[in-house]
Formats: structure tokens, sequence, C-alpha cells
């Protein structure tokens, strides 16, 4: 199933990769335009944002129901609804980030939360809809995002099969035949250990439909790995500086990471051709030259005995074959030869 995503159709071009910038602006509207311009410059397709407030995605409560106490996590000591503060993107900003992102010849599109949210984004348009991975189960929502006719890109983080299929059934009864389902691991940041891209090219063949990766990993290997697997869609964090701070920082590509992440997905797809033996382009015909083969390598007269002496496998490619050595020894040269001379048929 090819889906197609603002003129981009997955599986028949390069991987769409995405910058998702989160609530990395800091609360700046200048911030959040640098970082659509440095993903721009770093020749990403498209810009993702998340619309929700704090108010949308939880209550202001302090009980310990709403405590992020896990010791590891980068958000601890604070409870949910400040955290969701800090990360919430303004709605107000949002139209002047996706027409930024317009200005770069990018797509601006966001993750909603909540049914206010899907209409705020219907108002302005955008070509696509993102389910984020804790949200994979909330089939309200998913039946909401799919009844507005555009294709669904969907995390699964830590849906089981059956609740990803109760999900994808969702989407399909409610009109959207055409999304995507990203391998995900709800951890920040994540490990590659942890990150299991083989269930890439299963998810692929169980769901019948286009696969790709939301990475919460440091660096780009994972997200290249995958494009092997299969993946036509990257999506990673991004922010202009780690060093400056911000919710997902810690775990977000800088521009030059960025950049590489987009050559290097490419050049993987590049890589994945076809299953092919033998000589595969013109050029590669060239390097048969280099190749050994069979050479005289001491001068010889007519009549002589061809043997380990006087003839050896070497490089250059442009005598007989080597396998044609042991049938050769033994035999009569035909004509005086000197020494650098390819062994040829006509010769023997």
């Amino acid at each position: 199933m090819k889906v197609n995503l603002g003129g981009h159709v997955l599986g028949d071009e390069k991987p769409f990769i995405v910058a998702e910038m989160s609530g990395n602006h800091n609360q700046s509207l200048d911030k959040a335009l640098e970082i659509v311009d440095a993903a721009a410059a770093a020749g990403v397709q498209a810009l993702k944002i998340q619309t929700y407030t704090a108010d949308t995605l939880t209550i202001d409560c302090d009980n310990e129901y709403f405590q992020i106490t896990d010791p590891n996590s980068l958000w601890k000591g604070q409870n949910l609804y400040q955290l969701y503060q800090q990360a919430f993107t303004p709605w107000e900003w949002h139209e002047p980030i996706f027409n930024r992102c317009k200005e770069h010849g990018m797509i601006g599109f966001s993750t909603p939360f909540d049914k206010t949210a899907i209409d705020f984004l219907e108002k302005l348009n955008v070509p696509f809809y993102k389910i984020a991975s804790f949200e994979n189960t909330d089939h309200e929502l998913i039946a909401n995002v799919a009844k507005t006719g555009k294709p669904v890109v969907m995390s699964t983080g830590m849906a089981t099969i059956d609740e990803l299929a109760k999900s994808v059934q969702v989407l399909r009864e409610n009109g959207c035949n055409e999304f995507v389902l990203l391998k995900c691991t709800s951890t920040y940041p994540a490990n590659p250990e942890n990150t299991n891209i083989l269930t890439i090219p299963h998810m692929k063949e169980l769901f019948k439909c286009e696969v790709g990766l939301s990475d919460h990993t440091m660096g780009v290997g994972v997200s290249v790995a995958s494009v092997a697997l299969g993946a036509s869609f990257i999506e990673k964090h991004f922010t202009l500086s780690r060093a400056e701070g911000g919710v997902d920082s810690a775990f977000s590509l800088e521009p030059q990471e960025l950049k590489s992440l987009v050559l290097e997905t490419e050049r993987a797809w590049q890589s994945l051709g076809e299953v092919e033996y033998g000589v595969s382009s013109k050029q590669e015909e060239k390097s048969k030259q280099f190749r050994k083969s069979l050479f005289i390598v001491r001068d010889l007269k007519a009549g002589e005995i061809i043997s380990p002496e006087n003839t050896r496998a070497i490089r250059p490619g442009f005598g007989l074959p080597v396998e044609n050595y042991q049938l050769v020894m033994g035999r009569k040269i035909k004509k005086d030869v000197s020494i650098g001379t390819p062994l040829t048929w006509d010769l023997i």
C-alpha cells in the first residue's frame, strides 16, 4: 500500500525524514522558527510539532499519580502538568511555523492529542497527521483523525500486536487506508539494544502497510540500519544545540547530525538495489582487469613447455582465467613470447 505524504510517495522515493521540534523551542517563537530554518538547511522533507496544552493533556494535580518519579527519567521531580506547560507549542505559533516550512518547500504537520486539536489543525489544512505512541490505543482519537480523510502516521511504542491490529482496524473502518506504522521504543533516550528494528519487516508484512522508525536513540546508526530493513519514514527529535537545554534536547540531533542522517539514509536506500551477482555496472566491468590471470613470466621459445617456473597467476586480468592453471601446465608454447605476455589459447 503506497502512502502519499504531501506529494512524497513512500516506498518509491528516498526515505522521508522528519525533524521533530517537540518542546526544544524553549517557549520562544524566534527559536522555533530558527529550528525550522535549520531543519530545512539539513535537507529534511518535513517538520513536526505537537498540538496540545497542559489542560488538554492532563489535569493540574500534584498527587502521587501525576508525579514523575523514575530516577532515570529526564523529567524526574516534575508533575505531568508542569512538564507539558514547558513542552507545549502555543497554538498561535502553529500557523507561522507552518508558513515558514512552506517558504522552504518543506511540509509542516503535527500530532494532535484530542478532538479540539484536530479541529484546529484542520483549519490550518495540515496534509497528514501523527498519532503518538502513548495515544495509539486511544480509539476515539484515532477514529477522529481517520475521519479527516488524510494519511496517518502512527508510532507503535509499547503496543502489542493485538492492540495494533485493533487500532489499524479503527483507522480502516473510519476511512483511512493510507497509513504508516513506525517502530518506536518509548524510552527517552532509547538504547540501540532495546530498539529491535527487526520488527520493521515483520510489521510491514503483518499489516500490509508502509513502515518506518521513530528513533529516540542517539546518533544516526539505528535510523540508517532501519532503511535496509524497509523503513521508508524516519522521525528524529531535533534541536539547535543540546547544550541550550530543552525538554527533549538530551536525545535530539543537532544540525550537522541531522544533515548526516539525511545523507546516510539516502545512501542506504540507494544501496538496496535488487538481488544480483556478478558484474553490476559498467564501472564494475572495468575492475575485471584487476583480477589475477595467467601470464608468461619468463621469455620462452616456441616449443618450450609451460611450467610453474615460466607461467604464473598474477594481476592484471588480461590472460586466461586462473581456473585454467592446471589445464595449461605441461603443454607447449606455439611461438616465441617475452616476459609479461598474457597467456591466451592461441599461444598454446
